[in-house]
């Protein structure tokens, strides 16, 4: 992780409310060890080199939570059923981040339904976090180019509003402009179950791509972002799930279409990810893609969070001796690129 920044005067989420008063109180899970840091074996001038590299660049994660789960994973359920998942503004203060796409938990905001992805279900969700965003002056909503821009230039980090799933549009395309005018800026066609723009993972949909939609996304310009999800960028060479085999993936699809097309979004959260599985195993159940022999592991190490993942990223990148311009790429710029032309 990178000290923590400047910018951050210790906010915490819904802090202009009474915990147990306003809303319900849950013990959470600690956004700073948590888990034993990662060891990535760098030497004080490698360790250094990473610091200055998240300090010059604009450094832009793809996909993340950026939320705080309850400690006990028994109680996760409960916490989401509330629609006030809290920001992880402790945890993102120490992530070296320009910008996080957050995709706020939406399939596990199961405020009026246990099965999720119903539309007030998204307007709890979004609605609740971006009041709250609006309370503090760490955290900048970014809803363009210029304001992740402005949050490097100012020390702050931007926070991209994001759904994985398109599923509570329905049949009403008009509630695509809603969610834009609530500023959401990022949003995928399908998750688990298949909706009526698309497949999910429970049909015939693998999680992982093959070599001809990596290509295709490249061919157009497109950027690919790596995710660590646990027990899903598996490798033969790192079977535990680790920073390790999520690298060999990396190396694969910058060996395939060049690294101008090659970025990060882990898909981490502050919390026991794979209790999240868990306990939404029936909500987001899907095939398995064929994967290697591999065992369970209770978190991604180096990966486990928002916090730690792009200070472990760029010393992986830095120890395999990387240059600075090619680290620039995969950190942010790539994304950028892709950004400016699209939004």
């Amino acid at each position: 992780m990178q000290p923590e920044s400047a910018s951050y005067r210790g906010y915490h989420a819904y802090g202009y409310l009474e915990q147990g008063v306003d809303y319900a109180d849950f013990k959470l899970a600690d956004q700073i060890g948590r888990v034993p840091a990662y060891d990535g074996g760098l030497s004080a001038e490698q360790d250094e080199r990473v610091g200055r590299i998240l300090a010059e660049n604009i450094a832009i994660s793809l996909h993340e939570h950026a939320v705080v789960l309850p400690e006990d994973t028994g109680e996760i359920r409960a916490y989401n059923r509330t629609g006030r998942q809290r920001t992880a503004y402790e945890g993102l203060a120490r992530s070296g981040l320009t910008a996080v796409f957050d995709n706020f938990m939406a399939g596990a905001s199961c405020v009026t339904s246990e099965n999720g992805w119903k539309w007030s279900d998204m307007i709890y969700a979004l609605g609740f976090r971006l009041a709250d965003l609006a309370k503090q002056d760490f955290l900048t909503h970014a809803t363009t180019v210029a304001d992740i821009r402005a949050a490097k230039r100012d020390g702050r980090v931007a926070l991209v509003a994001g759904l994985e799933s398109s599923t509570m549009i329905e049949n009403e395309l008009d509630r695509l402009d809603m969610l834009y005018g609530f500023g959401v800026r990022q949003m995928g066609i399908a998750y688990s179950q298949a909706n009526q723009l698309g497949g999910g993972l429970a049909e015939p949909t693998n999680r992982m791509k093959p070599d001809e939609v990596i290509r295709a996304c490249a061919e157009r310009g497109g950027v690919i972002g790596l995710e660590a999800a646990p027990h899903t960028t598996l490798s033969d060479r790192h079977k535990s799930h680790s920073l390790e085999s999520v690298m060999d993936h990396f190396v694969y699809c910058v060996d395939l279409v060049g690294i101008d097309h090659v970025t990060f979004g882990p898909d981490t959260m502050f919390g026991d990810h794979v209790g999240v599985h868990n306990t939404y195993a029936g909500n987001y159940g899907h095939k398995q893609d064929p994967a290697p022999e591999h065992p369970r592991v209770a978190y991604v190490d180096g990966l486990e969070n928002p916090a730690e993942n792009f200070t472990n990223i760029v010393g992986w990148l830095v120890r395999h001796d990387y240059s600075d311009d090619e680290i620039a790429k995969v950190i942010g710029g790539n994304t950028l690129r892709v950004l400016e032309h699209v939004w």
